[in-house]
């Protein structure tokens, strides 16, 4: 019954996932996750070890569908960066996850998974650096912050400011594009 086990598995991780989305690591209740998947709870021991570790895989997964699904190129950041507009925008829950990550996790042993992925884009960034291709005014590690930040920008805004001014989607994703457009211009 291999089978059955995987399925309990990815309800076990679907439920985890929404669960961290809502409530953060410190607040997310093994109980309650164990509830939305139908299982038993001491599962999640067996096949995470602990809440930190579930948290752990269910932000791998997150990352992994993430690279999958937004093509990282760093010929063309500006594309990359509205890409992952696009994706913030479809799936609130990434920013959610990747805030509470950002929250409660400083400092500490990093996610193999997200390590791998930011040192694949900093060596493509890089790369594209020495061929000429992006400027060399900031390190990649800045400039991928930067890109990141302003991909980002529009889902982590204060309600008021939000609430004040909610342009629509089309021009939200243009201002995106056209920031990082400007932030890897030649310099005058």
């Amino acid at each position: 019954m291999p089978g059955d086990a995987e399925k309990t598995k990815e309800r076990l991780l679907a439920a985890a996932s929404d669960e961290f989305a809502r409530f953060g690591i410190a607040g997310a209740r093994i109980d309650r996750i164990a509830e939305a998947a139908k299982a038993n709870k001491q599962l999640i021991y067996k096949y995470f070890g602990n809440k930190d570790a579930l948290f752990d895989t269910v932000f791998s997964h997150r990352v992994i569908e993430f690279g999958d699904a937004v093509l990282f190129d760093a010929y063309d950041l500006p594309a990359y960066a509205g890409r992952t507009f696009d994706m913030y925008e479809e799936n609130p829950d990434i920013v959610r996850l990747t805030t509470w990550y950002q929250l409660e996790r400083p400092r500490g042993e990093p996610i193999t998974t997200v390590a791998g992925s930011s040192e694949s884009k900093l060596a493509a960034i890089a790369a594209a650096q020495r061929e000429g291709a992006l400027p060399t005014d900031f390190e990649p590690l800045e400039l991928l912050a930067f890109v990141r930040s302003v991909a980002m920008s529009w889902h982590t805004q204060i309600p008021e400011l939000d609430a004040r001014s909610r342009l629509p989607r089309e021009r939200r994703r243009a201002a995106v594009i056209d920031a990082v457009e400007r932030l890897i211009a030649p310099a005058r």
